[in-house]
C-alpha cells in the first residue's frame, strides 16, 4: 500500500511538522480538485445552453477541452476497473458462470462503439432530460466500452494461472474468499492489470472522436473536448488545427503518464512473484513526493487503514466462490441443466436475430455477408501474425529493462493514443495517386491503434518475469533461440494470448472505419464486413446493421474458440510459474 502508519513517521522529534515535500504534495492535490471542480461545473447545465458555444478550433481552447476529456477518461477507467474485478472474478472462479461471460465478453469487444452508443445514448439522457451530463454519461460510457474488455481480459488471465503455490499458502493461512482475492488475487495480477490500463486509457483516444459527438435522431450534440475538436477540424480540413490537437494529446499523456502510470508501474513491482532479489526497481517521482511528504501521508493514513481493514474482512462473498472440481459428479446434473439453459437462451436470441433481419435480408444476401465476414477474418489474422512478429521481440527487449521500461512508457502510451482516423486521409491520396488495391493497403489501418494490445501485454510479461528464473537460465547457459523457446516466450505466453485476442477482437472493431475511408470527396472501400456495416449504418438500415454484427460476433467467437481459447488453456495448464 501507499500508506504506512503515522506514528513510526512522526516518532522522530527532530523531523518537522511541515516540509517542502508537504507544501509541493498539497500544492499538487489541491490542484487536480480544482481542476476536477473547473472540468464538471458545466455538466448540470441544460443541453440548450451548451449548444449556443461552438466548437473553437482555437489553440487556446484545447486546455479546456483536454481537462474535460481527460476527466471523462477517467471516469471510464474508474467504471472499467469496477467491471474487471466483478467480472473477471466471477468468470474465472466459476466454471458454470465462465461458460457464459467469457463468450458475451468475446461478444462485448466485437461490437463497435457506435453500436452501444445506439442503444444507450437515449438511456442516459432519459436519466437526466435536458440535462448536459446525460450526455456526459453516454460518452464515459462509449469510452468504457473501448477500454474495459483487455482489462478485464488480463485479470481473468492473471486470476487463471496463478501459481498453485501461492494458493497453498493462501489455504494454510485459512484465508476467505475476500482475503484472497484483496491479498493474494488483486496484488498478482497488478503488473499486467496497469499495463493493460495503461492501453485501456491510450485506446480509448481512437474513440473519442465518436464518444464526443452524440447523436439522436437528426440531432447531433457534441460536447467539448479533444475528439470534438478534432473532428470538427477534420470535417474543415484544417490540417494546422488537427496538428495542435495532436500536441495536446501528447501534452496530456505526459502529464498522466507522470501523475498516474508511472507511480502505478513502480508501485506494481512491489507485487510481482520473486523467489530471489531482481533488479532495480522502476522509479517515481510522485511517489517518491507521497513517501516524503509525511504529514501528507499522515492527513491519508485514516484512508490507508480503511482499505486495509476492509482487505483484511473475514467475508466469503462475492468473490470467495469455490474453484470447480472436474470429477465431482454431484454437480454433473446441474452442469446439464446449465448448459441446457444456456442453449435455450442462445436460440432464442438466435431466433430474435433472425426475425428482424429477415424483414429485409434474403439468404443470399446472407450468405454474401457470412463471405464478406471470411475477407475480414483473413485480413485480422494475417495482421495480428505481422504484429506479433514484429512487437514480441520488441516487447520482451523493452520489458527486461526497467530504465527503458520507463523512458519508453510515454512514447508508447502517445503511439497507442495517436488517433489512427487522422491517418487515414493520408492513405487514401497514397493509395489514388499509386494507384493501389484498396482490399489489399486499407488493411493496415485495422491494426493501427490494436497492434498495441500485443505490446503492452508482452512489457507486462517481460516486466513480471520471475529474476530466479532468470538466474536459472545463466546457470545453464541457454542463449540465442533456446533462450526464447525455453525460457521467456514461455513466461510472456499467458500475457501474449491476452494482448493478441483483445487486438483481434478491436482489429474487429476497427475494420467499420479502416475497410472505408474518405478523404474530402474520394472515398475508397475494401470489400469485407467492416465496410458492409459501415454502409448499413449510413444507410441507417439496421436489419442489415444487426445482421452485419451478429455475423461479425459469431466469427470472432468461432476465431477466439478455435485459436485463442485453446492457446489460453495451455498457457493457464502448463505454463504456470509454480
Amino acid at each position: 500500500m501507499f500508506f504506512q502508519s503515522a506514528a513510526r513517521k512522526t516518532s522522530d522529534p527532530r523531523r518537522a511538522l511541515v516540509s517542502p515535500f508537504d507544501l509541493f504534495a498539497f500544492v499538487l492535490v489541491f490542484g487536480v480538485f480544482a481542476l476536477f471542480t473547473q472540468g464538471t461545473q458545466d455538466t448540470l447545465i441544460p443541453i440548450a445552453d451548451m449548444e449556443k458555444v461552438p466548437i473553437s478550433l482555437s489553440p487556446w481552447a484545447l486546455p479546456e477541452y483536454a481537462l474535460r476529456t481527460t476527466l471523462r477518461m477517467l471516469a471510464a477507467m474508474l467504471a472499467s476497473l469496477v467491471f474487471t474485478f466483478v467480472y473477471g472474478a466471477l468468470a474465472a472462479k466459476s466454471r458454470r458462470a465462465e461458460m457464459v461471460l467469457v463468450p458475451v465478453l468475446d461478444i462485448l469487444q466485437s461490437v463497435p462503439v457506435l453500436g452501444f452508443l445506439s442503444f444507450t445514448v437515449l438511456f442516459f439522457m432519459n436519466l437526466f432530460p435536458g440535462k448536459v451530463i446525460g450526455v456526459e454519461m453516454a460518452a464515459v460510457f462509449a469510452i468504457f466500452t473501448s477500454q474495459a474488455w483487455n482489462m478485464t481480459f488480463s485479470f481473468y488471465q492473471s486470476l487463471k494461472t496463478l501459481p498453485r503455490d501461492l494458493e497453498e499458502v493462501s489455504r494454510s493461512f485459512r484465508l476467505t474468499g475476500w482475503q484472497r482475492f484483496w491479498r493474494l488475487e488483486v496484488p498478482f495480477s497488478m503488473p499486467g492489470l496497469v499495463w493493460n490500463a495503461m492501453m485501456s486509457m491510450s485506446g480509448g483516444w481512437f474513440f473519442v472522436v465518436a464518444s464526443e459527438a452524440i447523436s439522436v435522431g437528426n440531432t447531433t450534440i457534441t460536447l467539448p473536448g479533444i475528439g470534438a475538436y478534432v473532428s470538427t477540424a477534420i470535417a474543415e480540413q484544417n490540417l494546422a488545427a488537427v496538428a495542435w490537437s495532436v500536441v495536446a494529446m501528447l501534452a496530456v499523456i505526459l502529464i498522466y503518464d507522470q501523475l498516474l502510470f508511472r507511480p502505478l508501474v513502480a508501485w506494481a513491482d512491489r507485487f510481482r512473484f520473486e523467489q530471489s532479489a531482481g533488479g532495480p526497481p522502476p522509479q517515481s517521482w510522485v511517489l517518491d513526493l507521497v513517501k516524503r511528504a509525511h504529514l501528507f501521508r499522515w492527513v491519508l493514513s485514516p484512508l490507508g487503514a480503511l482499505f486495509r481493514g476492509l482487505a483484511r474482512m473475514p467475508l466469503r462473498a462475492p468473490v470467495g466462490l469455490p474453484r470447480p472440481v472436474s470429477s465431482a459428479w454431484a454437480s454433473r446434473p446441474m452442469d446439464g441443466i446449465w448448459t441446457a439453459a444456456i442453449i435455450a437462451v442462445a436460440l432464442y436470441g438466435l431466433w430474435l436475430i433472425v426475425s428482424f433481419v429477415a424483414t429485409e435480408v434474403a439468404l443470399r444476401e446472407v450468405l454474401h455477408v457470412l463471405w464478406l465476414g471470411f475477407l475480414t477474418l483473413i485480413r485480422v489474422a494475417v495482421l495480428i501474425a505481422l504484429a506479433s512478429l514484429v512487437w514480441v521481440p520488441v516487447g520482451v527487449w523493452i520489458g527486461l529493462r526497467p530504465k527503458v521500461a520507463n523512458a519508453m512508457q510515454p512514447v508508447a502510451q502517445f503511439l497507442a493514443a495517436f488517433p489512427a482516423n487522422i491517418v487515414f486521409p493520408f492513405a487514401v491520396v497514397a493509395i489514388v495517386r499509386l494507384d493501389l488495391n484498396p482490399d489489399i493497403w486499407l488493411s493496415p489501418l485495422m491494426v493501427l491503434g490494436t497492434q498495441w494490445y500485443i505490446l503492452f501485454n508482452v512489457i507486462a510479461g517481460a516486466s513480471a518475469f520471475p529474476n530466479d528464473m532468470k538466474e536459472a537460465a545463466r546457470s545453464f547457459h541457454l542463449k540465442g533461440a533456446q533462450w526464447w523457446f525455453k525460457v521467456i516466450l514461455p513466461g510472456v505466453f499467458p500475457y501474449y494470448v491476452t494482448g493478441a485476442l483483445t487486438a483481434s477482437g478491436g482489429s474487429w472493431n476497427a475494420s467499420i472505419v479502416a475497410e472505408v475511408a474518405s478523404w474530402g470527396t474520394t472515398t475508397l472501400h475494401a470489400e469485407g464486413l467492416g465496410a458492409y456495416i459501415a454502409d448499413a449504418t449510413t444507410a441507417a438500415d439496421y436489419p442489415r446493421i444487426t445482421l452485419g454484427i451478429a455475423i461479425m460476433s459469431l466469427y470472432v467467437i468461432a476465431f477466439n474458440r478455435t485459436l485463442w481459447r485453446p492457446l489460453f488453456t495451455f498457457a493457464a495448464r502448463r505454463l504456470r510459474l509454480d
